[in-house]
This record gives C-alpha cells, sequence and structure tokens, in this order.
C-alpha cells in the first residue's frame, strides 16, 4: 500500500457529481463555496473539493486573492479546499451561483448536461465540471498538502480527456452499473491531476506530497502506512529507513511539518474515524486494529484529538448520512 493510495481510501475520496457543460460567448459559471453545498451533494462528507476539465476552446478561471488564469482545451485546474470560483469566457464577468444545482440529481442522472451563454453559433468552450466529497477530520494530510488551485495539462497524455470521453459515453448509454462507474470515474480525474502535480513539484518543496519522493521520508511514510499498528519507536524507524535517529526525525519532520510518532498517532485517528463509520467492528476491536492494547486508552486519544468520543462520533456520522 503506497502512502497516497492509503490517504485516498481513508479519507472516503467520493465522486460521482459532475456537469458536462456547452458554453457560447459570453458566458460565465460561478461556483459557490464547497462548504455551503457539500451537506446536498455529498450527504456525510465533511470537504467538497472539484475540479474543470477543459475539452473544447478557452475560458477564464478566476478565485478570489489570486492571479486571473487563462485555461485552453487540455488544461484541467483543481480547487482543493473549495474555494468558490468563477469560469467565463472573458475576464470580470460575474453571476450568482444557483445553489439549486449544486446537489444530487433527483433522478441520479449524471453527469447533468447544461447549455448557457449567448447566440448559438458563436465561439465558446466545452468542461466538465467535477466534484468530489471527502473527510477533513480528524487528519487528512493529503488536503493540507495542496494549494488552493492546481493547473496541470492533459496534452501530452490524454489521460484525462480519455476518462472524460468514457464518462460521457457511459451517462449516454444508461447502463447497468452506469453510477458506480461513473463515480469511479470522477475519482480517477481527481487523482490523475494530483500525480500530474506531484511529478512537477520543484526539488525544493517541503510538505506531505513531496515527502512521498522523498528516499527517506516516503520509505518511512510507506513503512507507517503499511503497518500502523505496529509498535513504532523513532529509533526503529530510522533503522527502517537506514538514517540516525537524529536526522531521520529531522528530515520527516521537515518535510511533513510534524514528527513522525505524531504523523503516526494521527494517522491512526484518521484510520480509526474510517473504521468506525464504514464498519459495526465494537470500539475495542477497532482500538487494536489501529494499534492500541486498550479501549480506554484508545477512547482517550481519540477524544483527545476529535473532541467526542469514538461513539458518539459514529453516531453523528450515521446521523448525516441517514
Amino acid at each position: 500500500m503506497d502512502a497516497l493510495s492509503d490517504v485516498l481510501q481513508a479519507i472516503r475520496l467520493t465522486g460521482s457529481i459532475f456537469f458536462d457543460i456547452s458554453a457560447t460567448e459570453p458566458w460565465v459559471a460561478e461556483t459557490p463555496e464547497g462548504r455551503s453545498v457539500v451537506a446536498a451533494m455529498f450527504p456525510g462528507s465533511e470537504h467538497m473539493m472539484c475540479y474543470h476539465v477543459i475539452t473544447r476552446g478557452s475560458c477564464w478561471a478566476s478565485v478570489p486573492g489570486e492571479p486571473l488564469i487563462e485555461l485552453t482545451a487540455g488544461d484541467i485546474i483543481v480547487l482543493p479546499h473549495g474555494d468558490t470560483h468563477v469560469l467565463s469566457s472573458t475576464p470580470g464577468l460575474r453571476q450568482s451561483p444557483n445553489i439549486a444545482m449544486y446537489r444530487r440529481p433527483a433522478d441520479g442522472k449524471l453527469p447533468s448536461s447544461i447549455s448557457m451563454g449567448g447566440a448559438e453559433g458563436k465561439q465558446g468552450a466545452e468542461f466538465i465540471c467535477g466534484f468530489l466529497g471527502c473527510d477533513a477530520k480528524p487528519f487528512n494530510p493529503l488536503l493540507a498538502a495542496l494549494p488552493r488551485i492546481i493547473r496541470v495539462s492533459d496534452r501530452n497524455t490524454g489521460v484525462l480527456a480519455t476518462y472524460v470521453r468514457f464518462a460521457i459515453s457511459e451517462s449516454r448509454d444508461s447502463r447497468i452499473g452506469g453510477q458506480s462507474v461513473l463515480g469511479r470515474l470522477s475519482e480517477l480525474m481527481f487523482v490523475d491531476a494530483i500525480r500530474h502535480y506531484l511529478e512537477t513539484l520543484p526539488s525544493n518543496q517541503l510538505n506531505w506530497l513531496a515527502g512521498l519522493r522523498d528516499t527517506y521520508v516516503g520509505r518511512a511514510l510507506t513503512t507507517l502506512h503499511r503497518q500502523p499498528a505496529h509498535d513504532w519507536t523513532i529509533d526503529s524507524l530510522a533503522k527502517e529507513v537506514a538514517l540516525s535517529r537524529s536526522a531521520f526525525s529531522e528530515r520527516f519532520t521537515q518535510f511533513v511539518g510534524q514528527p513522525p510518532m505524531q504523523y503516526l498517532a494521527n494517522w491512526r485517528m484518521q484510520l480509526a474515524s474510517t473504521h468506525l463509520v464504514g464498519g459495526r467492528d465494537s470500539v475495542a476491536v477497532i482500538a487494536n486494529r489501529v494499534g492500541y492494547d486498550s479501549e480506554a486508552a484508545f477512547s482517550r486519544a481519540f477524544k483527545k484529538s476529535v473532541g467526542v468520543s469514538p461513539g458518539e462520533w459514529r453516531k453523528q456520522k450515521q446521523l448525516l448520512t441517514g
């Protein structure tokens, strides 16, 4: 299990809602803040991310506090933190978002095809808007490492374009299992965009994602994610990655932003929360699964991290998901 895959699984990444948009000039589409619509789009998720894949033409992307970005066919822009943003045919156009459209379609049909803009036949753009829900708490190291905006290009490989064509074809055919396929495709588009971003990070970047590709920190993260319940110590981890105790601790903290043992404790809480929400095992079983010999010790650690007991956390999440 590589650390990125492990995190994506544990934070319950869920993707299945996206819009297939055809726009003619002049046009503008404004997306609301993720926190204002996440409950309607992804019941039970705490956070919403979105991305846009430009399949034809060009447009401008505007995020408050950030420089304008010009996008052309083959570009993908990802908004990991759910910031409100505007896509438009020319800079400066605004239009209040239609909150009612940001919810799971009653008929379950995806993607929702939308036409917008001016007179037919004028130059325009086509793009896919994808939305994903995920957990932000108790610990999401990927989200913390991502900037407000990620822009990647798919011109060289065309992988994302292939996903888009497949998604549109799948939605039009209405085949059995189509909703599951569309959900996975939406997640794949996001993950591939993150991988593109990771591959272009400058060598002097210091965060969790950059740590994945560092020889020593990457090995330590993989080790911790492969065996989170093991009784790890600084000494045993340092030996595992072939560094001295002090050199390993300093390097790990420099990249990840917290010491190895604190990272492991936080990750165990995320794993535990996932088990509490997604299964029916007792708190004692989950405690043992994430590395605690005592249910009481685990419950104290969980409440300190999350603010409520494991049982209360499970109850709250069950109410949210119905």
